[in-house]
């Protein structure tokens, strides 16, 4: 049975993509980002238990020696997840391709495609597949949300379903980025090129954490990857994102805003290269 651990869902998202689009957010991601802003969809749940106390309304039970969630008590105050000693959510659902699509055709009259993102969602593969094929049976699109950490090169069966990848691309320095995520860039850089040679690159997206990354540097490499794909007229945006300390662990949260003059210092690097879509979020 294919199924795969979803940690929300939005059901009409206008930034997650061209057009209004449904979005699924997979549970587990296999970078540790110090900045992460949804650090509860980074582990899964190993049913520890220390939610449950915290949970005012019930909804989150030990039964058996598992976490149980039950979403329609929940009062969304989130303190199950401030409980958490390991970045995980009790309030996760299984859910099967079938299931999802569901609830898509239920949106349709109203969406033009579908996102996933996560966590990381190439972690749940066989699931993203599966719904990505009936997603294109209803005529929509499809959109992977990525950190790159997956060979996409070594996978012609999931891209021949799936229209685009927004790939975050954190720090072009391989020790600054390891020191970030705790993993290599070396995937994340290949297929920022794979993906550009093959059409599959929907857009680019950096965060800009002021005096942790070098984020000029990073803007300039991915520039200088990209340029000859935007001189040849590949509609391929970059979104130049401001860190902020909303949702963050305790580490980032005195971590500064970049303010607009070093945004659009980066904004200009990416125009020069010919980029037409750069944005600043």
């Amino acid at each position: 049975m294919i199924a795969a651990l979803v940690n929300r869902i939005l059901p009409f998202s206008s930034v997650d993509g061209p057009g209004n689009r449904t979005v699924f957010f997979l549970q587990g991601c296999n970078f540790n980002c110090g900045y992460c802003h949804n650090p509860e969809t980074i582990h899964v749940c190993n049913n520890c238990g220390a939610c449950v106390s915290a949970c005012p309304t019930g909804a989150i039970r030990l039964v058996e020696g598992k976490v149980t969630y039950q979403r329609s008590v929940c009062c969304a105050c989130d303190a199950c997840l401030r409980a958490c000693p390991r970045d995980a959510s009790p309030k996760v659902d299984v859910m099967q391709p079938e299931q999802a699509l569901g609830i898509l055709s239920g949106n349709l009259p109203f969406i033009r495609g579908i996102t996933v993102s996560g966590g990381e969602c190439t972690l749940q593969r066989d699931f993203v597949l599966a719904l990505f094929r009936g997603a294109k049976q209803m005529g929509l699109g499809t959109l992977l949300d990525s950190n790159g950490n997956y060979d996409f090169e070594q996978d012609e069966e999931l891209l021949s379903v799936c229209d685009g990848v927004m790939l975050d691309v954190k720090c072009a320095d391989p020790d600054a980025h390891r020191t970030l995520t705790e993993q290599s860039n070396e995937l994340v850089l290949k297929n920022l090129a794979f993906l550009a040679s093959i059409g599959k690159l929907e857009e680019v997206r950096t965060v800009v954490v002021p005096g942790v990354l070098p984020n000029e540097d990073t803007v300039r490499q991915v520039c200088a990857v990209l340029a000859p794909y935007w001189a040849a007229g590949a509609p391929i945006g970059y979104k130049l994102i401001r860190f902020r300390p909303l949702g963050v662990r305790e580490g980032f949260r005195s971590v500064p805003v970049p303010n607009d003059e070093s945004m659009e210092h980066l904004r200009g690097i990416a125009l020069q290269a010919g980029c037409a879509n750069v944005s600043i979020l």
